[in-house]
Parts: structure tokens; C-alpha cells; sequence
């Protein structure tokens, strides 16, 4: 499982051979259960070939009420439109836990740039809150998770759903795009500040294709995932790179936000991650920080199943109320952790027989 899911988190870095080229490699998504509901159009497709607005639903198998959401949409390096096939591995334990989860695809940055993405991912939760009753979910209890690019988007829709020039008019509209929570692994946030924060100075015009995992590409070049998501060399048009920086946007509306960050990622640097719990810890948030030392750039399931990579790990919070700041102290990041944030910050608790019932 594990080596399918790094050839994968490999791919998913490696942008196309050539700009014109929007198909993305072809690899193996990491195993999980059959969806209750696949390949669900949240908005027309755009282009005609793009998965990019299609999501995948996956219900409690006893859910006797409405459940709280939770979208998933894997990372690309915004490079593909797949991320909806990414969100398996946390079908079994969340629907254990009484929670659904939606798999949302958004488009690459090939279909569309900034702020196309954030449109498309507002676009499925307004979708999936209208269409609630039909599929049994609680629209008023919905979190988003991703990682990477996917981290990015999670970030964006939870700091956003105030912001009514962001909001797109893609697909269903007249509905909230809130969410109610958020978990970003390894985001992109300041991304004018990727290199300076890099492990090791950047090689200019090396690209992702011959970095691969081992990062040294310069984030600042013209053909970085960076620029392609923004529609220009980041550093020369830093005013388009700050709309999609998550930081700019905090306000005390956002929901509680949880961050997980290695501090050895080759790709990401560690300081974007901390960039976005600062300033939520600034503006006296409902945030969490989970900073893992051994960490690379990931791939998500290993952050809370690999005793080599959880060892030395360290969580630290800041909450609303009282503004109260916590230390940073040892923890053991795993899904009990992620699910114990969901259950907490959607106030929500899974009774036996009743999937849907809060407590």
C-alpha cells in the first residue's frame, strides 16, 4: 500500500512535459472502498474532458440520521484534476466514526488558474449542503481535509467563505460555502517565500520533473507549480500571488483549523505550514499545529501511522477563547487525534446504532 501510495504522492509532483500537455500522468490511486456514489457532477464539466468537477461520496454503512461531511481533495501540485480518487484511506475510519466523506476533485492549474480552483472546490460544498437531505448529511457539520495543493485548497475554503469576491458562481449558488472545520497537511501558503524558506538553495530552471522528491526547484521560476496556479512568474506579479495566500484572509468567522507539517519537506518548506498558524495565533484562533521532525512531504497517511516519522512530533494551539496560547508539547500525531479535532470543533459524537446523533 505504502509504495503505491509514494509513487503516487511522486507523481502527483511531476508537472507535464510540456505546457501545452494537460493530461496528467497516469499512476495508481492508494486502495480504498468502493464509493456509495461516484463520479458525482457538482457543476458542469469545463473543459468537456475535465474531471475536475466530480466528486466521489462515501456514507456510514449504519447511519441512522444525518452525518457530519468531510471532503477530502488530494494534492497535484495543482497539476491534475483527480483529486477526488485520493480520499480512500480515510473512508474506513471516518465512516467508523459516524462521519461521510466526499472525495471532491478541482480542476489543474492547465484548465484554469487562481482563483478557478478555490471557485471549483466552493462549488462542491454549496452542492453537497443543497443536496443534504438526499444523501443523508448534516448541512450544518461539514470539514474539508487535503494535503499539499489539496492543503492549500482546505485552507483557502475555511479562511474564504466570508470573502463574497472569492466566491465564485460555478455551479449551485444562492448556498453557503463555509465550512465548519479544516485540516491542511503540508499547505502552500506564502508562496513568494518558498525558496527563502527552502531546505536547500533552489537550482534555477531545474522543474519538478528532474527534482522529483528531493525538491531544489525554484519555486520562483516561471514554470514552478507556483506560477502556473497564479498565471505568472510569482515574484513578478506578487500582487496575484497574495490573493491566494490563506493568510490574508483570517477573520473571526473562520472555523477551527488544524495544520500538520513535516520539518523536513523537501517540496513545501515547513515555514509555510507555520506562516499560517502564526497568524492564527495572532488573531487569537481556534487553531492546532502539529510539527513532525523526521517528516518529508508526506504522503498524509503516514504522518499518523509511521513511528519513524510520528517520533518527536510536537503539538501546540491557540483557541478564541480567552486567547489562551499552548506550548508546544509532545504528542503522538494519528487518526484518533484528527478524529477526536473533527468530533470537537463539529461537536459531534457517533452513537451506537444512531451514526447521526449528536451528543
Amino acid at each position: 500500500m505504502w509504495k503505491s501510495l509514494l509513487l503516487g504522492c511522486l507523481l502527483m509532483f511531476v508537472p507535464a512535459l510540456a505546457a501545452a500537455q494537460s493530461a496528467p500522468p497516469p499512476f495508481a490511486p492508494p486502495p480504498g472502498p468502493r464509493p456509495s456514489y461516484a463520479n458525482i457532477a457538482y457543476a458542469p464539466a469545463d473543459p468537456a474532458n475535465s474531471r475536475g468537477h466530480l466528486l466521489h461520496l462515501y456514507l456510514p454503512a449504519d447511519a441512522k440520521g444525518p452525518v457530519p461531511l468531510v471532503i477530502w481533495t488530494g494534492g497535484s501540485a495543482w497539476l491534475m484534476d483527480n483529486g477526488k480518487d485520493f480520499a480512500g484511506w480515510l473512508v474506513a475510519p471516518l465512516n467508523r466514526a459516524g462521519f461521510a466523506v466526499a472525495g471532491v476533485s478541482v480542476r489543474s492549474s492547465a484548465q484554469t488558474i487562481f482563483p478557478g480552483q478555490l471557485y471549483d472546490i466552493k462549488a462542491a460544498v454549496r452542492w453537497l449542503r443543497a443536496n443534504a437531505t438526499r444523501y443523508g448529511l448534516d448541512p450544518a457539520r461539514i470539514a474539508i481535509m487535503g494535503d499539499s495543493s489539496g492543503g492549500w485548497v482546505a485552507a483557502m475554503t475555511a479562511v474564504t467563505g466570508d470573502v463574497p469576491d472569492l466566491e465564485g458562481t460555478i455551479g449551485t449558488t444562492g448556498v453557503s460555502s463555509a465550512v465548519q472545520a479544516a485540516i491542511a497537511f503540508y499547505p502552500p501558503t506564502r508562496v513568494t517565500q518558498m525558496d527563502a524558506w527552502a531546505l536547500k538553495p533552489c537550482t534555477p530552471g531545474l522543474g519538478v520533473m528532474r527534482a522529483g522528491m528531493n525538491g531544489g526547484f525554484c519555486h520562483d521560476d516561471a514554470d514552478s507549480p507556483e506560477s502556473r496556479l497564479i498565471g505568472c512568474a510569482i515574484q513578478s506579479c506578487p500582487d496575484k500571488a497574495l490573493r491566494a495566500d490563506p493568510t490574508r484572509y483570517i477573520s473571526a468567522d473562520d472555523p477551527p483549523i488544524m495544520i500538520l507539517h513535516g520539518e523536513s519537506d523537501p517540496l513545501v518548506p515547513h515555514a509555510q505550514g507555520e506562516l499560517l498558524y502564526q497568524a492564527l495565533n495572532k488573531a487569537c484562533h481556534d487553531a492546532v499545529f502539529v510539527s513532525l521532525p523526521r517528516a518529508g512531504h508526506g504522503p498524509a497517511p503516514r504522518f499518523l501511522t509511521d513511528p519513524a516519522l510520528q517520533a518527536g512530533a510536537t503539538v501546540r494551539s491557540t483557541a478564541r477563547k480567552g486567547c489562551v496560547t499552548k506550548s508546544p508539547d509532545l504528542a503522538t500525531p494519528d487518526m484518533g487525534m484528527v478524529v477526536d479535532f473533527l468530533r470537537d470543533t463539529l461537536s459531534y459524537r457517533a452513537v451506537p446504532g444512531r451514526s447521526g446523533a449528536p451528543q
